[in-house]
């Protein structure tokens, strides 16, 4: 596909076939996702996000049924622009989505009250139209998650995956744990620079702070250990598929240890990923100087 083209990605098929790993997929390339839309509206949220977020994906399936019929009207004017259209239809074999509903306990949107297969049975009549004019189909009954997605990346970025990113943050515990760390390394241990007179308004981003932070053994030893241990780690969560990786690093303010040690480790491993730097509790600190 042209770069600077407007598209549009239709994802559809059979519920529980991977819609939601799909769309997740869609998310980390950078596209404008809208679930359960009406086809009805397709137009006007092209219109009104194609002008800031050229990159739109829609599922739409039987959830909408009162608006399948509308949809292939939608979808003729829609190849008639300049808007690039693939859909993308996903399958599974009755069997696979049988034991799918039964181990999510869910019952299927047409059959609420029936068993699960009379819904998928329901389902395939409704949506064959969708599968005959599909440019995509992948049939999920032996693909796991992370090798959809990672199908996914590749046809949709021709082959090339968006950067694995590895966000370093520091924080303080006073200021509560930060929700959406994968890892998080406790620093309280460590001599406090806080009880230093002169080192107690400056931050972690200070050199004299840094170098007292450091000098002590205890610290050089961590810091060796936790780099050893990360040089394991990192590329193991993204070899499961994660597009971030968040490591927190937490003292007491989130002012002088973690600040350091997220700057040191940052610098460690920025010629090997993509480092973001996030020192979260940084307005404190220096509202506290």
């Amino acid at each position: 596909m042209e770069q600077n083209q407007p598209q549009l990605v239709i994802i559809t098929g059979m519920s529980g076939a991977g819609k939601t790993v799909a769309m997740n997929s869609f998310e980390d390339l950078g596209y404008f996702c809208v679930d359960n839309l009406p086809p009805t509206l397709l137009p006007h949220l092209i219109e009104v996000i194609g002008q800031v977020r050229p990159k739109i994906a829609v599922a739409i399936d039987t959830r909408a049924r009162d608006f399948i019929d509308s949809f292939f009207v939608v979808y003729e004017d829609l190849k008639k622009t300049d808007l690039q259209t693939r859909m993308l239809y996903l399958d599974a074999r009755n069997d696979v989505l049988v034991r799918r509903y039964k181990e999510s306990r869910r019952s299927h949107p047409l059959a609420p009250t029936d068993s699960p297969l009379i819904g998928i049975e329901r389902e395939r009549t409704l949506l064959e139209g969708f599968r005959d004019k599909a440019q995509m189909l992948i049939d999920t009954s032996d693909i796991k998650p992370l090798a959809l997605k990672e199908r996914l990346l590749k046809e949709f970025t021709e082959g090339t995956r968006i950067p694995f990113t590895v966000n370093v943050m520091s924080f303080g515990f006073k200021h509560g744990l930060p929700l959406d760390a994968d890892l998080v390394f406790d620093l309280r241990f460590l001599p406090n620079p806080f009880y230093i007179p002169e080192l107690r308004p400056k931050t972690g981003l200070d050199e004299e702070v840094a170098s007292y932070v450091m000098q002590w053994p205890e610290a050089k030893l961590f810091y060796k250990k936790l780099v050893d241990l990360l040089e394991f780690l990192i590329p193991q969560y993204e070899r499961e598929g994660k597009s971030q990786l968040v490591i927190a690093l937490g003292c007491t303010g989130g002012k002088h240890r973690s600040i350091t040690f997220a700057e040191a480790i940052s610098k460690e491993f920025a010629t090997q990923y993509h480092i973001e730097t996030n020192h979260r509790d940084y307005v404190h600190a220096k509202e506290e100087k």
